[in-house]
C-alpha cells in the first residue's frame, strides 16, 4: 500500500495546513514504516473550520430531519463500499487485527444507518397546560457547532458515534482525530464528503491536541465539545468549555473488573477474561483489567486462563492468523512495559508474559499478554489504567467482598460478573458503581443502540449512543401557544 499525504477538510475543500507542516503516521507492526503524512495544523486552521461550520449550521438545521438522514444513509453506503480498504488502513496505522478492524468499520456503517433513522423519530412531547385554551409542548433544537475530539483506539466507531447524532439533530461538526490514526480518519471523512453534505457541515482538522484540541475547547463558535480520551486531557477540555459556558461531554478512563463467582462457568469466564483483557491489545476503555476470583475456584480458573493465553498468537495486524497485534505506538508500548516492571517491583507475581515475543516480532511494538498474581489493591497495576494487555488477579471469599474490591477504584465505566446465582446478579446490578454492567459476558463492548458512559472519574455523567445521544446534542425548547 502506498504512502500518501492526507489533508484537512474545511468548508467542503481538501486543504493543506496553514503551518505548511506535516507529520508521519507510523505502522506499529513494522517500526519505521510510514502509513501516511497528516497535516500538523495550527489554531488558524481550527478557526477556519469553526467559521465554516458556523456559516453552514443555519442551512443544515433548517433541513427536515429525514432529509438530513438521507445524507447519513449515503455516507453509510460509501463507507460500506470502502470497508476493506479502510479496515486495512486502520490495521496498518494502529495495529488492530484485520478482523477486528473490519468489524469496527462495519459497526461504523451500522451507526450511520441507525442515526439516519433517528431523523424519523419524535423530538418532543405535548404537556398539559393549566390554561384550557392553550397548547404546551416541547421540541429540541441543535446546539450549533459541535467539536469532536477522538482517540486512536477506535478511529472509525468513536468519531461516528459522536458525529452521526450531532448531524442528525441539526448540528454542524469539526472533528479533531488522534494523530496516530489520522490517515484512517481522513478516509472516513472522504466517505462523508462523497455523501455530499453541504459545504462546512462536516470538517476535519488534524494536529496536536495541545494546539488544535485546546483551541477547539476555547473557541467561541463551538457550543458543544464531545471528547473521548485520557482523564487528564478530558478535565482540561471540560474546564475550558465550562469557563465559557459551552456544553461538554467527556468519556475517559476505566479500571474494569470481572468477578468470577464460585458457581461460574469457568470456560466461559476464562474466554471473557481473555477477550475482554487482550483483544485490541487491551487498548479499550472497557477492557478487563482486574479479574476478581473466588478463592474456592482460584486455582482451576488460573490454570485454564494460563493454558488459553499461551495459545494466543501475537503478530502483525495484517497476518490472517494473528490473534493480538502490537501496541499502537512506541509511547504506548513504553507505558505498558513500565507498568509491568512496576508490578514486579511492588511484589506482584508475573505468571505469564510481559516480554516481547521472539523472532520477527522484535520489528514492531509487540508484547506478550501479561497475567499477575499476588496483587493487592494498593498496587499501581490494580489502581491505574494501563491500556494494555495486562490482567491483575485478586481473590475474594464472599460476594460482598468481591463487590467491595471491584468498587475500590476512582473509575466506574464497565464491570462484569460470572455467576448462576440470581441473588448475586441482583446485588451486582444494584451495588456495582459502573455505567455498563454485564452478566456472564465480558466487560468490553456495548451495542450501538444502548446508552454508553461511566460513573465517578470515567465520564462527565452524560451518555453516548442510542437515543440517549439526543440529550447531549440538543437543548429542549418549551413552547406555549394560545390563540
Amino acid at each position: 500500500m502506498s504512502t500518501h499525504t492526507a489533508f484537512n477538510y474545511i468548508g467542503g475543500e481538501w486543504v493543506s495546513s496553514s503551518s505548511g507542516e506535516v507529520e508521519a503516521s507510523l505502522n506499529p507492526s513494522v517500526k519505521g514504516e510510514i502509513v501516511g503524512w497528516v497535516q500538523s495544523s495550527s489554531v488558524d486552521d481550527l478557526n477556519a473550520a469553526a467559521q465554516a461550520a458556523k456559516e453552514a449550521q443555519p442551512i443544515w438545521r433548517k433541513l427536515a430531519a429525514p432529509a438530513r438522514g438521507e445524507y447519513l444513509f449515503k455516507a453509510a453506503a460509501a463507507l460500506e463500499r470502502r470497508l476493506d480498504e479502510i479496515a486495512e488502513t486502520m490495521a496498518r496505522e494502529m495495529g488492530k487485527t484485520l478482523p477486528e478492524a473490519k468489524g469496527e468499520t462495519a459497526r461504523g456503517v451500522a451507526i450511520l444507518r441507525y442515526y439516519a433513522g433517528e431523523g424519523m423519530r419524535k423530538t418532543g412531547d405535548v404537556i398539559p397546560s393549566t390554561d384550557s385554551e392553550a397548547l404546551m409542548l416541547t421540541t429540541r433544537v441543535p446546539l450549533g457547532v459541535v467539536g469532536v475530539i477522538t482517540p486512536w483506539n477506535f478511529p472509525v466507531a468513536i468519531p461516528l458515534w459522536k458525529m452521526a447524532p450531532a448531524l442528525i439533530y441539526g448540528n454542524t461538526v469539526v472533528l479533531k482525530p488522534a494523530t496516530e490514526t489520522a490517515v484512517t480518519a481522513v478516509k472516513l471523512m472522504e466517505c462523508l464528503a462523497e455523501a455530499g453534505f453541504p459545504a462546512g457541515t462536516v470538517n476535519l482538522v488534524t494536529g496536536k491536541g495541545s494546539v488544535v484540541g485546546q483551541a477547539m475547547a476555547e473557541h467561541p463558535f463551538i457550543q458543544g465539545i464531545t471528547f473521548t480520551g485520557s482523564n487528564q486531557t478530558g478535565k482540561r477540555i471540560g474546564m475550558a468549555a465550562l469557563a465559557r459556558g459551552a456544553k461538554y461531554q467527556l468519556e475517559m478512563g476505566g479500571k474494569n473488573p470481572l468477578i468470577v463467582a464460585v458457581d461460574a462457568d469457568l470456560d466461559q469466564a476464562v474466554e471473557a477474561a481473555i477477550n475482554g483483557g487482550f483483544r485490541s491489545t487491551g487498548q479499550k476503555c472497557t477492557a478487563t483489567s482486574r479479574v476478581i476470583i473466588a478463592n474456592d475456584i482460584f486455582e482451576p480458573f488460573v490454570a485454564k486462563l494460563l493454558a488459553r493465553t499461551k495459545e494466543l498468537k501475537v503478530g502483525s495486524a495484517l497476518e490472517p492468523d494473528t490473534w493480538m497485534g502490537p501496541c499502537a505506538s512506541e509511547q504506548q508500548y513504553d507505558n505498558v512495559t513500565s507498568y509491568i516492571r512496576q508490578g514486579v517491583e511492588e511484589g506482584a507475581v508475573l505468571l505469564h508474559g510481559g516480554g516481547q515475543p521472539e523472532g520477527l516480532y522484535q520489528e514492531g511494538y509487540y508484547i506478550e499478554p501479561a497475567i499477575f498474581d499476588q496483587v493487592n489493591a494498593n498496587m499501581a497495576i490494580a489502581r491505574e489504567e494501563i491500556f494494555g494487555p495486562v490482567l491483575a488477579l485478586l481473590r475474594f471469599d464472599t460476594i460482598e467482598e468481591a463487590l467491595s474490591i471491584a468498587n475500590d477504584t476512582e473509575f466506574g465505566l464497565s464491570a462484569s460478573i460470572f455467576t448462576q446465582n440470581i441473588a448475586h446478579m441482583l446485588s451486582f446490578i444494584q451495588d456495582m458503581d459502573a455505567g455498563l454492567i454485564r452478566i456472564n459476558s465480558e466487560s468490553a463492548g456495548v451495542e450501538l443502540q444502548a446508552p454508553f458512559g461511566g460513573m465517578k472519574q470515567s465520564s462527565s455523567h452524560s451518555r453516548e449512543q442510542g437515543q440517549a445521544a439526543i440529550e447531549f446534542f440538543t437543548s429542549i425548547k418549551t413552547v406555549f401557544i394560545k390563540s
